[in-house]
């Protein structure tokens, strides 16, 4: 359970390799996505409703059609778990993607991991989701209940950026952990490689520290979109062939979810096509 499944050849892989999903989206929202403003001013090519699903035991999902910054993945999940909202960490390990959004000290107001650790209820009381997600799937892993959200509508107002990824929930069976999450937001070119990875990397995790393999990731998306100025750059993604995922490797297992550090993972076998710069749209 510390380690992922065998590194898989290309030749191996049964029907379509797992990324076309991705690159389908992105090609759908090319030809029939629904151009409109946005917050941004940039201006988007809009779908809505859109899955995926990655089987985790075949390999961890990091798109290969482009470089992932997988370090800053890591980073970020360490981040949210900590219960953070100050892009310190961040910025001390080379992370600046919440830079923008930050006020002059760092800060960011209630965002993912305020919420994830210490969600504010009418009565004032705090609720610790992950720790109750990590109880919840040891002693009663048939729950219908194991999911936690960060779409907390009364400290919305005070968030520099409200969650994208904002609901998960997870599922057990055959000794196995899925996991499914929705995100009412999805920047497709630029967010949703990270953003998946990201969310595999959880699985992995939770699945270390519930003593269990790790089964599906399913993606669903509301408004899923790409933005004006990325349309070069999909372009050029979409010409480029998928590799085999790499696997991911926990080589130690901290004393509980909140205890992991970058130097735990290992990421074997990933050799992506180069990077394709595009600008954030704020």
């Amino acid at each position: 359970m510390a380690s992922g499944a065998p590194l898989q050849k290309a030749s191996d892989l049964t029907g379509e390799h797992p990324e076309r999903q991705y690159l389908d989206l992105l090609g759908e929202l090319l030809a029939n996505g629904d151009y409109r403003a946005d917050r941004t001013g940039v201006g988007a090519y809009s779908l809505f409703g859109r899955q995926m699903r990655f089987d985790l035991a075949q390999g961890f999902p990091l798109l290969t059609t482009k470089r992932i910054f997988f370090r800053g993945a890591v980073h970020e999940m360490i981040w949210f778990l900590s219960g953070d909202t100050n892009v310190g960490y961040l910025r001390d390990n080379g992370v600046t993607i919440w830079d923008e959004w930050a006020d002059e000290n760092g800060e960011l107001g209630p965002v993912y991991g305020k919420q994830w650790r210490a969600w504010t209820g009418p009565d004032g009381r705090t609720h610790d989701q992950m720790g109750e997600l990590v109880k919840g799937i040891r002693e009663n892993p048939a729950s219908r209940r194991l999911l936690f959200t960060g779409w907390n509508v009364g400290e919305l107002d005070r968030m520099a950026l409200p969650p994208c990824h904002m609901t998960y929930q997870f599922h057990v069976a055959d000794g196995r952990l899925s996991g499914l999450v929705f995100q009412r937001s999805a920047d497709v070119f630029l967010g949703l490689g990270w953003n998946v990875a990201e969310a595999a990397l959880l699985i992995h995790m939770l699945a270390q520290q519930c003593d269990l393999d790790v089964g599906e990731l399913v993606w669903m998306g509301g408004d899923v979109h790409l933005y004006a100025n990325h349309v070069d750059q999909a372009r050029q993604q979409l010409e480029r062939a998928p590799r085999q995922f790499p696997r991911l490797d926990l080589l130690r297992r901290p004393a509980d979810l909140f205890s992991y550090a970058y130097e735990d993972f290992s990421l074997a076998g990933y050799d992506p096509h180069p990077a394709i710069a595009a600008a954030v749209a704020v």
